[in-house]
């Protein structure tokens, strides 16, 4: 329990610094590109970070809105890529 919060502090507060937003709206469930937190580049970045931070080889299979829409689902695209 204590790994997911780590995880779920460091993407948070990764999405909060990339945004120039109001933090008080992103939620763990908050759709952050439908919102417009993060853009295209911004997914870049975010894959960028996941890959350094977290050691993840993204594929391109695996580049679908489903896995980074939300705080939530980064943790669990997280979770399905680590043992």
């Amino acid at each position: 329990m204590h790994i997911d919060t780590e995880r779920r502090t460091k993407v948070r507060n990764y999405i909060i610094e990339s945004t120039f937003d109001d933090v008080e709206k992103i939620k763990d469930d908050t759709l952050i590109f439908e919102e417009g937190i993060l853009d295209s580049m911004g997914l870049l970045f975010l894959i960028e970070f996941l890959q350094e931070e977290f050691n993840l080889t993204t594929n391109d299979e695996e580049l679908v809105v489903e896995n980074f829409q939300s705080i939530n689902s980064i943790l669990t695209f997280i979770e399905s890529k680590t043992p």
